[in-house]
């Protein structure tokens, strides 16, 4: 049997990674119906949109509304 080896970075020996089924950059921001919340989200992941969005000419909560849509959607279809 195979040694299990645990990367110090993962945040849980229980999680599991899952595959990498989000849009590039360039593909996420459509108009959708919106629900107004207030969310709390690291400087880091902010500052990446915030450049991604202004490469292409978008707005960066467009894009997060995205991912987040896909990410529901991927697992709405996986229940």
């Amino acid at each position: 049997m195979k040694k299990r080896t645990v990367d110090p970075d993962f945040p849980s020996e229980n999680a599991v990674e899952i595959p990498n089924f989000l849009p590039p950059p360039e593909e996420l921001a459509k108009a959708k119906t919106k629900v107004i919340i207030t969310i709390g989200l690291d400087a880091e992941t902010i500052s990446f949109f915030k450049k991604q969005a202004a490469k292409r000419g978008k707005k960066y909560q467009k894009m997060i509304r995205e991912v987040l849509e896909r990410y529901a959607q991927y697992y709405q279809k996986a229940a």
